[in-house]
C-alpha cells in the first residue's frame, strides 16, 4: 500500500507533515503549489469548501499531496485529505519511518506540542541529511520551533527596551532552561541545511504561542471561561507580559510561503503584528463567559492541573517581536494580523466549532405531576445543561437585583445608569408583585426569562426550559427576534421571525392520562404536599387550566410546528419507572451525544474514587451480610444440634426407665421361682460331679420347675 504512493508532478507536490495540528495539514491540502508567488486567491477563498470537500482518492490538481502524518489520532479523526495516512507509534521501526521521509518531498517537523519528539526528528533530519546523494530530487526540512528559544534574550538595545526582536537577531536568541533542547536542534538543522542547499534545505520557523481552533496553550483560559463555573477568569501575576503567537492557519500560511518560496535565509519569526499582554488576552478570552479577570498570586498558576510545566513557562514568557522578513518577503493572506485580541469573537468561535462545544437547547412541557421537573433534572445532569424553571429564575432575579443596587450603593455613584436601571426594574418588579398576590404580569415574566436564556452560561452550554411557556403568546414573545437579530427569517419565508440563539432545538411533551396525575398527586406524602400548588384543590385547578390551554387553537405545542420544531411526545403510562430510565432513553436518542467537556481528569479521578468506595462499601455490606448469615445458620445448627441432643437424652431416659418399669416383673419371677431351683440345682451339680454339667444342670432346672410342678398342681 505504502509503495505505490503517487507523486504529482509539480514541484515539492507530496507533504509528510509530523505532529502538526489537523487545521495545519488541512490548510496545506487545500493550498495550490506556487500560489503564494503570485497574487491569487488562497485557501480562505470560496472555493476552499469546494476543495476540501472533494473525494479523499481524487488528487486535486495543483495542490499539495498530503501523504503521512505521525500524529496519534482515533479513528474518528481520519483526515479525508491525507492520501495516504499512517500513524507512526513508539514500537514502529525507523526503517519505516525513513522509508516515508525519502518518498516525500517536504518533511514538517513540529516540536510545539510534544518536546519529547525532539530526539526523533533529531534523528531524521540527520537520517535524510546523510542521504542526499540517493535523492530522487530536492527535498526540503521545516522544523516547527517555538518562541521560547529566544525567551532570556538581552535587549536588542538595553537604553530601549521596546525596539522588538527580528530575524537578524536569532544567532543572539538565548533559550528558557526548560527549551535548551529546542534550540539545539534549530541548530542541528540549520547547520546541515547549509552542505547542499540545492539538494536538502533546511528551514527554521520559531512560531509565537499558536491559537485558532483549539487554542493549545491558551485552552485553560477559553475552557474556564465557556464552563462559567467561576465568576472571573484567574490572570497568574501581574499579567503585564507581552505574549508573540500567532493563528495556526497564519503560521500555515508562513510554511506555505517557504515552500514555495524557497527563501535564502533559513530562519524565520512567525509571529502576529499584536503586543498583547497576558491580561489583554485573558480579558478578551473572559468575555466569552463571566467577562471578568482577576489577579491572582503567580504561584498559583502550579495548582492548575490542565496546565503542563510547558504551558506555564509559554504564559510567562515577555518578548517584544516582529516577523519583519515575512511581512516584506512573504505573500501572507492573514487570517489575524492583529492579533487573538481585536479577533477574539473569531477565535472563541474557531474554538466552539473545533471542540463541538455546541449548545443544547431544550424544553420540556406536559401536565403538572407528570414529572417535568424530575426529567429536566436528568437531562441536565447527562448533558450538563442549566435548569430554567420560572419559580427559581425569579426569585433569583430578585436576588440578584438586590444585591447589585446594595453593592452600588455602598459605591455612591450616583451617575451610575445601570444602577438606576436596575432600582426602577427591582422596584417595578415588586410593586407589580404586590398588586397580583405575589404574582408578575407576562410582561415582567418574559423579561426576566429571556433575560436568563441571553446569560453566557446559558448561551454557552445550553439549557432545559421547565414547563415553560405555557401560552402560544408566552412563546411567541419569550423567542421573538430581536431588531438587529441576524438570526431573523426571511420575510419570504412562511417560517415566523425568532431568535436563533434562544429557541430550543428539541421540545419533549410529557403526558399521562388525568386518572394517573391524581393518583400520583395523591399517593405523595403530606409532608410533601403541604404549602405546594399539589394540594387537591390547586392541583385539580391547574390540570384543568392546562387541559383548556392545550385545547385552544394557538398552544405552546402549535408554536413550535410553526417553526417546524419536532415535538417528540412521550406518554407516562405507569409509576414503575422512578427513575424515568424509559423516558431517558428516549431524550438521549433523540438529542444525541453532549456537545460539551467530558469530565475532567480530577472529576474522573474522583468518580472513579466515589464508584471504588461504593464497590467496597457495597463489597463490605455483602461481606457482613454473608458473616451475618453464617453466624445465624451457625446458631440455628447448634440450637439444633442441643434440641436433637436433648431430644435424645429425654428418650434414653424414657426408654430406661419403660425398660426398667418393664424387668421388675421379670426380677420377681427370677428371685421368687428361678433362683432357689437354679441355686438347688447348682449345689446338686457341685456335689455329684457330672460329666456334663450343663446337661446336668438343664435336666435338673425341668424336672424341678416350679411352675411346672404349679400347674400339675392345677391340674389335678
Amino acid at each position: 500500500m505504502w509503495a505505490t504512493i503517487h507523486l504529482m508532478s509539480v514541484l515539492f507536490s507530496s507533504v509528510f507533515l509530523l505532529l502538526l495540528l489537523f487545521l495545519f495539514k488541512q490548510y496545506l491540502d487545500s493550498c495550490v503549489v506556487g500560489a503564494s508567488l503570485i497574487d491569487e486567491a488562497g485557501p480562505d477563498s470560496e472555493d476552499e469548501e469546494t476543495v476540501q470537500d472533494e473525494p479523499a482518492n481524487k488528487s486535486k490538481q495543483g495542490t499539495f499531496q498530503v501523504v503521512g502524518t505521525t500524529s496519534a489520532k482515533s479513528e474518528e479523526q481520519k483526515s479525508s485529505f491525507i492520501a495516504a495516512e499512517y500513524t507512526v507509534s513508539k514500537e514502529c521501526r525507523p526503517e519505516e519511518l525513513f522509508h516515508h521521509l525519502m518518498e516525500s518531498d517536504v518533511i514538517i517537523y513540529n516540536i510545539t506540542e510534544h518536546a519529547h519528539e525532539i530526539d526523533e526528528a533529531s534523528w531524521a533530519v540527520s537520517a535524510l541529511h546523510k542521504e542526499i546523494e540517493a535523492f530522487s530530487g530536492p527535498k526540503m526540512f521545516i522544523l516547527i520551533s517555538t518562541v521560547m528559544t529566544w525567551a532570556l534574550s538581552k535587549p536588542v538595545d538595553p537604553d530601549d527596551p521596546e525596539i522588538p526582536f527580528t530575524e537578524e537577531d536569532y544567532r543572539s536568541r538565548k533559550a528558557h532552561p526548560n527549551f535548551k533542547d529546542h534550540i539545539t536542534l534549530e541548530k542541528l538543522v540549520v547547520k546541515l541545511g547549509k552542505t547542499n542547499p540545492s539538494r536538502f534545505s533546511t528551514y527554521v520557523v520559531a512560531s509565537g504561542l499558536q491559537y485558532g481552533m483549539e487554542e493549545q496553550v491558551f485552552h485553560f483560559f477559553f475552557k474556564t471561561s465557556w464552563q462559567g463555573e467561576v465568576p472571573r477568569v484567574p490572570v497568574f501575576g501581574e499579567g503585564s507580559n507581552i505574549i508573540p503567537a500567532i493563528h495556526i492557519k497564519d503560521l500555515a500560511s508562513v510554511v506555505q510561503n517557504i515552500i514555495d518560496h524557497k527563501p535564502k535565509p533559513q530562519y524565520f519569526l512567525a509571529v502576529d503584528d499584536s503586543k498583547n499582554t497576558m491580561e489583554d488576552i485573558t480579558r478578551a478570552i473572559a468575555l466569552f463567559g463571566p467577562g471578568k479577570i482577576q489577579k491572582v498570586p503567580k504561584e498559583d498558576v502550579y495548582l492548575t492541573q490542565d496546565l503542563t510545566q510547558t504551558d506555564i513557562d509559554s504564559l510567562f514568557v515577555d518578548l517584544r517581536m516582529e516577523a519583519v522578513f515575512l511581512k516584506e518577503n512573504f505573500n501572507l493572506r492573514w487570517v489575524c494580523e492583529n492579533g487573538i485580541v481585536e479577533n477574539a469573537e473569531r477565535v472563541t468561535e474557531e474554538y466552539k466549532l473545533a471542540r463541538g462545544l455546541l449548545p443544547v437547547r431544550i424544553c420540556v412541557l406536559g401536565p403538572p405531576a407528570v414529572g417535568k421537573s424530575t426529567v429536566a433534572d436528568k437531562i441536565c445532569k447527562h448533558y450538563k445543561l442549566h435548569h430554567v424553571k420560572l419559580k427559581e429564575t425569579i426569585a433569583e432575579t430578585l436576588t440578584n437585583l438586590e444585591a447589585y443596587v446594595r453593592a452600588e450603593e455602598d459605591i455612591d455613584d450616583e451617575n451610575d445608569e445601570s444602577l438606576a436601571e436596575a432600582q426602577e426594574f427591582l422596584e417595578t418588579l415588586k410593586e407589580n408583585m404586590e398588586q397580583n398576590e405575589g404574582r408578575l404580569d407576562d410582561q415582567h415574566i418574559i423579561r426576566i426569562m429571556r433575560d436568563k436564556l441571553m446569560s453566557k452560561p446559558c448561551r454557552n452550554q445550553g439549557f432545559v426550559l421547565d414547563g415553560f411557556p405555557k401560552t402560544y403568546e408566552q412563546a411567541k414573545e419569550l423567542f421573538s427576534a430581536d431588531d438587529d437579530d441576524d438570526g431573523m427569517e426571511d420575510v419570504r419565508s412562511k417560517i415566523p421571525p425568532h431568535h436563533k440563539k434562544l429557541i430550543p432545538e428539541f421540545v419533549f411533551s410529557l403526558d399521562a392520562t388525568d386518572a394517573l396525575l391524581k393518583k400520583r398527586v395523591l399517593n405523595l406524602p403530606e409532608s410533601v404536599v403541604e404549602g405546594t400548588s399539589y394540594s387537591q384543590d390547586k392541583f385539580l385547578h391547574r390540570l384543568v387550566s392546562f387541559r383548556e390551554k392545550n385545547s385552544e387553537d394557538e398552544t405552546v405545542l402549535n408554536y413550535f410546528d410553526e417553526l417546524e420544531i419536532l415535538t417528540e411526545h412521550i406518554e407516562i403510562t405507569s409509576d414503575d419507572d422512578l427513575e424515568y430510565l424509559l423516558v431517558m432513553e428516549k431524550v438521549i436518542k433523540s438529542v444525541g451525544k453532549p456537545r460539551n467537556y467530558g469530565p475532567s481528569s480530577e472529576e474522573v479521578e474522583q468518580e472513579e474514587r466515589r464508584q471504588a468506595e461504593i464497590r467496597l462499601r457495597e463489597l463490605a455490606a455483602r461481606q457482613a451480610e454473608m458473616e451475618c448469615k453464617e453466624a445465624e445458620e451457625t446458631a440455628q445448627r447448634t440450637q439444633r444440634w442441643e434440641e436433637w441432643s436433648q431430644r435424645l437424652e429425654e428418650a434414653k431416659r424414657q426408654e430406661d426407665e419403660l425398660l426398667e418399669a418393664q424387668s421388675v416383673p421379670m426380677r420377681h419371677y427370677l428371685m421368687r421361682d428361678v433362683m432357689p431351683t437354679l441355686t438347688q440345682g447348682l449345689i446338686e451339680c457341685c456335689r455329684i460331679r457330672p460329666e456334663d454339667p450343663v446337661d446336668f444342670l438343664a435336666e435338673y432346672l425341668l424336672k424341678n420347675n416350679p411352675q411346672a410342678e404349679k400347674d400339675a398342681g392345677t391340674s389335678a
